[in-house]
């Protein structure tokens, strides 16, 4: 189970403080903390509220702070292809871009991006129209997503897919055409390709969200997924991933199970 640290994100008011003043020690605290706590990539972006002429700059800041801090590739979370170009540029080893849609129009600027400077994909099952409702409709999507991608030779190990989960309390009805979507997606193509999830977005404005967190992260991976941003905060999560990991038969059962996932290189 890949986990992506959510935390280093200019939707959190420290992370936004710390972009706008150009103070570097949030970001060299998160990247150490969820390095710490078993992050496989951390998540790097600028938030909703930075100017769009400002993005670049402060991706290719967060970028350089995060991996001068700690050895670990970034995912480069942005609609804006400009600032996921200044991430890559700035970026060293292999990248992972958070995101296209499947419209046509954003493919053709991502998938060359991606191709070019050698980063993995996510793709999200949705277009202009928005999220759709049925398992079905998402893998259609993301069908779109894996055509465009063999037809230009990017390799499927590299694309994840991303049925997209809104939050229970208002798109409840989602929840299980989530999980659905992600055993549809893995039969798409050979090799399979992966699957990945905004965990959080799940329990937004919700109560007792990490429980909400936790448990459908667990109902996705049973069905497949490989890849989740997430609240490394959440020592109960992790718990939950090393528990799963080992009744799915992803791990070889040890008494020390969960201190073997967490210290593991």
């Amino acid at each position: 189970m890949i986990l992506i640290g959510e935390r280093i994100n200019g939707m959190f008011g420290d992370i936004r403080e710390a972009i706008l003043n150009r103070d570097p020690e949030p970001v060299r605290s998160w990247a150490i903390r969820q390095y710490q706590r078993r992050a496989d990539y951390l998540d790097i972006s600028t938030g909703p509220s930075l100017d769009a002429k400002d993005q670049p700059g402060a991706m290719e800041w967060l970028v350089r702070v995060a991996q001068d801090t700690v050895d670990l590739p970034c995912c480069l979370d942005s609609a804006n292809p400009e600032a996921i170009l200044a991430g890559l540029e700035a970026h060293r080893g292999k990248a992972l871009i958070n995101s296209t849609t499947a419209d046509q129009w954003k493919i053709e600027i991502f998938l060359p991006m991606a191709l070019k400077y050698g980063a993995a994909l996510i793709g999200l099952a949705m277009n202009e129209k928005g999220v759709p409702k049925s398992a079905g409709d998402r893998a259609a999507l993301a069908m779109e997503i894996i055509v465009n991608a063999d037809a230009s030779g990017f390799p499927l190990e590299d694309l994840y897919l991303d049925p997209l989960v809104l939050p229970c309390n208002v798109g409840q009805e989602h929840c299980p055409e989530v999980i659905e979507a992600i055993r549809w997606i893995k039969t798409l193509a050979d090799p399979p390709p992966r699957t990945a999830l905004g965990l959080s977005n799940v329990s937004q404005r919700c109560a007792d969200r990490r429980l909400l967190n936790r448990t459908f992260l667990v109902m996705c991976m049973t069905a497949g997924l490989d890849a989740a941003i997430v609240n490394l905060d959440d020592d109960e999560l992790l718990k939950s991933v090393a528990a799963s990991n080992v009744l799915l038969n992803r791990e070889i059962y040890c008494d020390s199970f969960v201190m073997t996932f967490k210290n593991r290189d």
